[in-house]
């Protein structure tokens, strides 16, 4: 499956065509087909290989100025969708027609996709590398490749697509000792190829750690969040540069443009040509661009859509998403950089007199507002820059804002957790409480 077998389909022109001789001033037709093969181990085994395949199509259109959205999944009939979205139009009000026009880019396609024998090769090395050392450890895990296409054409003249394979994994070591339950669980997502020794050691790593239950602490204290934990923090930063959240004014950072937001360490930043996330346009068809939000601190730029930018005064930064496929476009991101330091884990450790690091948690932060009580699912104590074992029964709670503010130093260790690459980082000013045993 690539690109130019959906744009040689001819079922986007044909609900253009009919929505136009329909009534419709404007139309335009998002199309996504999809093919993922997962490969599944359980209890150190494999256990199933998968194949699975999925096709959508989603109308929108414009009849007197009001909206509407038909979508179907699978086999579409053209007439049907075009009657079912005028119909959906004569319920809304008016509004302004947001189309792009006269586009036909060409982009390639990205990445490449890998045989099922090497995702099940992978698969294996990773888990004999973990049982080598921890011979009583259940390690489960899936390993799959994922390819997608994407159009967009509308009746102004647009019409762009291209396909994006992405390959991707998630393993989890189980560790019973007694009573006592450990999960420890990474994963990886990237273009080409997987790293399953990097996976290994990343969950060894934490296994050794785990070998002791220490005292939780309590009071306040610096705390390290690792890099997959640190997602938590940007949720928040990403909410709060939503141009949504600017125009209702219920984002703090929405009176601060060109002002110091976080600390003077922060940068954060868009790059259309960035790892596994890179994007070539929104799916309003706009090119996605590089974007800087905070540069060393200083809040310099929201992300938005057409509609938001017009609203705003601006123009869109190529960040119109849909949240599901019967969705509309809004404000969104593909991915979200956070420019790593140049201390390696270990070195961030060694800086914490006394210290918590988070590296699994339940729960999050609370949205726009920042404040946050999680419990941490995998963490460890740190005396004198050594971990000395894993705490159970601990909360860590405060506000984002506040801790962004408290940087006390950047890793270099950045990795993909999600669409955010963020590298681990120790922050202040959060409140800790937990058991002692």
């Amino acid at each position: 499956m690539d690109s130019e077998n959906l744009s040689q389909d001819t079922l986007a022109e044909q609900l253009l065509e009919l929505a136009t001789k329909s009534g419709a001033e404007a139309a335009e037709v998002y199309q996504s087909r999809s093919l993922s093969r997962p490969v599944f181990f359980e209890a150190n085994r494999l256990k199933q290989l998968e194949t699975s395949q999925s096709e959508g199509t989603a109308l929108r259109l414009w009849r007197n100025g009001r909206p509407g959205l038909a979508v179907a999944y699978g086999s579409v009939q053209a007439q049907v969708m075009v009657e079912r979205a005028l119909a959906l139009s004569q319920l809304n009000e008016p509004e302004p027609v947001e189309l792009l026009s006269n586009s036909q880019p060409f982009y390639p396609d990205l990445g490449q996709t890998v045989p099922l024998e090497v995702l099940v090769n992978w698969g294996k090395e990773a888990i004999a590398l973990i049982r080598d050392v921890y011979p009583e450890v259940l390690c489960n895990g899936d390993w799959e490749c994922d390819v997608e296409t994407t159009r967009l054409i509308n009746s102004q003249g647009l019409d762009c697509y291209y396909t994006d394979t992405t390959l991707s994994c998630y393993m989890s070591a189980e560790w019973v000792r007694g009573d006592d339950f450990l999960s420890v669980a990474d994963g990886q997502t990237q273009r080409d190829i997987l790293h399953p020794e990097k996976l290994a050691h990343q969950i060894l790593q934490r296994l050794n750690w785990a070998k002791e239950n220490v005292s939780s602490p309590n009071g306040r204290l610096p705390v390290l969040f690792t890099s997959k934990a640190a997602d938590m923090l940007w949720g928040t930063a990403q909410a709060a540069l939503n141009s949504k959240r600017i125009l209702e004014v219920s984002s703090p950072w929405a009176e601060r443009l060109g002002k110091l937001v976080t600390s003077p360490s922060l940068t954060l930043y868009q790059d259309p040509q960035a790892g596994p996330y890179s994007c070539p346009f929104d799916d309003e068809g706009t090119p996605t661009t590089d974007l800087v939000f905070i540069q060393d601190g200083i809040l310099q730029n929201f992300y938005c859509d057409r509609t938001t930018g017009r609203q705003l005064g601006i123009n869109t930064t190529g960040n119109g998403f849909r949240p599901s496929f019967g969705s509309y476009p809004t404000p969104g991101l593909f991915n979200f950089l956070i420019q790593p330091g140049t201390a390696s884990l270990q070195d961030l450790i060694q800086q914490m007199d006394d210290g918590l690091i988070v590296d699994q948690m339940l729960g999050g932060g609370n949205g726009i507002s920042g404040d946050f009580s999680i419990n941490i699912d995998l963490g460890y104590r740190v005396k004198k820059g050594q971990v000395i074992g894993r705490v159970k029964d601990t909360m860590v709670a405060g506000n984002v804002y506040t801790a962004l503010k408290q940087l006390v130093a950047l890793g270099g260790d950045a990795d993909w957790n999600g669409s955010c690459y963020t590298p681990s980082l120790i922050v202040e000013g959060l409140s800790t409480t937990g058991r002692n045993y």
